[in-house]
């Protein structure tokens, strides 16, 4: 790299604007309105602490990662790491902090959302000791009653 060294820190809204392109320039990300900027504060205010970035001087930010949780169950979205500075745990390292913080606020199962075709994916979870459900089908439906998949 020789760009500097790498910090990880709690994510803020400040960082959604180079956040966003990063997802946009990763393979096996979905965005969509969700994702806005008004959504992304909302889904931080009410998971306060949680999601996180990895910051590079010289490079700005160059991972992130969206945590949650229902009190049940956590939930990991949008883990991407740049092309750059893959291969050297900086992943690992974002995902091992959200786990920390579900730990400590008692949750004891994470969930993550893969899409079927994204291989490099789903080799990056598994190789990490997460299991790929054969078991479970997501079924979605938008709230507004004109839906359309």
């Amino acid at each position: 790299m020789g760009m500097g060294e790498t910090m990880i820190r709690e994510m803020t809204i400040r960082d959604y604007d180079d956040v966003i392109k990063l997802w946009q320039k990763t393979a096996g990300i979905g965005l969509s309105d969700a994702d806005s900027r008004e959504n992304i504060r909302r889904y931080m205010e009410r998971n306060p602490g949680l999601s996180y970035v990895a910051e590079q001087n010289g490079a700005g930010i160059i991972g992130a990662v969206l945590c949650s949780h229902d009190g049940r169950r956590g939930y990991l979205h949008h883990l991407a790491v740049d092309a750059c500075c893959r291969g050297q745990g900086l992943g690992r390292s974002l995902v091992e902090r959200c786990m920390a913080k579900l730990r400590e606020a008692g949750i004891t199962k994470c969930h993550v959302f893969i899409f079927k075709d994204n291989e490099t994916g789903k080799a990056f979870w598994t190789h990490n000791s997460w299991a790929v459900r054969q078991d479970l089908t997501i079924a979605s439906r938008n709230i507004d009653s004109n839906y359309s998949p």
